[in-house]
């Protein structure tokens, strides 16, 4: 059960990547919002980078993946991500992101130097998960399109955070800040599918 949750976590997310590289690359946009692609590759990098020191578990080459993954999506945002930017706030886009992207590092740093490795990236896993599920939705209603956006991204997304909140808050031992994360991701998640669904009757 251990194993199957966590490859369904891996290649789930992984087909989020995949799917937002690929639209990416033909829309000429990036497919997961700023904070949440920011506090994504912060814990990747940080975990892949940690995970490598030890004996070298499944989720450790699972976390590369992502990273790798996650950095093309980087690379997109910053060659496209301007257009998403108030006309008025469009000078400060690149040292908006900067900022963004350093803050989002030293939170992940602070989770792992106050909670530590057994506990430090689960919390902030799933507190980010959170907030990305909802970003999500606030992209979708601030692009004011799907431009960016699958039901391959939309889907893939909430599977690949039920599977963990299924293992870590269930599986593992009962956890109810886990529980509690994984009930609200699916709300969003389960909301922003449907949103896709009927976005072209809600305009």
């Amino acid at each position: 059960m251990t194993l199957f949750l966590t490859l369904l976590s891996g290649i789930s997310w992984m087909l989020v990547y995949i799917d937002c590289i690929r639209l990416g690359i033909k829309q000429k946009t990036y497919g997961i919002p700023l904070f949440a692609l920011a506090l994504n590759i912060a814990w990747e990098g940080l975990y892949s980078f940690l995970g490598l020191k030890l004996p070298i578990r499944i989720q450790t080459i699972v976390n590369i993946i992502w990273f790798i993954f996650d950095l093309i999506i980087v690379v997109s945002y910053f060659k496209y991500g301007k257009n998403d930017f108030p006309k008025s706030a469009k000078k400060y886009f690149i040292p908006f992101s900067i900022l963004t992207f350093a803050s989002c590092l030293a939170l992940q740093l602070a989770f792992y130097w106050e909670i530590g490795y057994s506990h430090g990236p689960i919390y902030s896993a799933f507190l980010q998960n959170v907030v990305m599920s909802i970003l999500f939705i606030i992209m979708l209603f601030h692009r004011n399109s799907k431009k960016g956006q699958s039901m391959v991204i939309a889907v893939a997304k909430w599977l690949g955070t039920l599977a963990p909140s299924i293992l870590m808050g269930v599986v593992q031992g009962i956890n109810v800040y886990v529980i509690t994360c994984g009930i609200l991701c699916s709300i969003f998640d389960i909301l922003y599918i449907i949103l896709l669904l009927n976005w072209n009757k809600i305009l």
